[in-house]
């Protein structure tokens, strides 16, 4: 606060502010899910999107978010686009009270974007393993748990990663994407992106 009352620009600019990172799903999935996470009674559901995180909430002072934005496309160069297979759901319990879609294909791809952004000004310490997933319902009931788990059993989607975005956490509680980040580095052999031919989803990778 400044002598008159207000906030100073200093201490404005240095203000402390939450940001995350994530893959966020496509239509017609990004809906599909969503709706499920709303039924099951979590109220997280009306402010984050259906959306796979490479960086959980971090607090980093306004002043350096130029710096995040840089390493962060600097880590989408070095990272080509890439297939992610949603499959089926997995939890959580009893470690944690979450019911997720599970990752099939594409969790070493996101292991390792999810590495590179997690340094300089947007490095942190994680709490337990990263585990690539979409969560769908978190600290609800047990019922409601044990119904999404059982709705999205048969749950596929199949579509290409091919950005990030990086993400503002609200007074209101939303997050709100601030930029998205391509991905722009050269594929490796077995990297192809997702396809699809005449509407019809190709084979699980095994």
């Amino acid at each position: 606060m400044d002598a008159t009352g207000g906030v100073s620009e200093t201490n404005e600019a240095n203000a402390p502010m939450t940001v995350g990172v994530a893959i966020s799903i496509p239509q017609p999935w990004a809906d599909t899910l969503d709706a499920v996470r709303a039924s099951s009674g979590d109220p997280l559901a009306a402010v984050i999107p259906a959306h796979l995180t490479l960086l959980g909430p971090t607090d980093i002072d306004a002043d350096r978010i130029d710096e995040a934005e840089a390493r962060l496309a600097a880590a989408a160069g070095t990272h080509a686009p890439f297939a992610v297979h949603l499959r089926g759901t997995g939890t959580f319990r009893p470690v944690t009270e979450v019911v997720f879609v599970a990752v099939a294909t594409g969790i070493g791809e996101c292991e390792r974007l999810a590495t590179d952004v997690r340094r300089g000004p947007l490095q942190r310490d994680l709490h337990y393993p990263y585990h690539p997933h979409v969560t769908i319902a978190h600290d609800v009931p047990t019922e409601a748990l044990d119904r999404v788990y059982g709705e999205l059993a048969d749950f596929e989607a199949l579509f290409t990663a091919d950005h990030f975005t990086l993400y503002v956490h609200g007074s209101d509680g939303r997050w709100r994407p601030l930029r998205d980040f391509k991905l722009t580095g050269e594929r490796t052999g077995g990297s192809e992106g997702a396809k699809e031919t005449d509407g019809v989803l190709p084979p699980p990778t095994p």
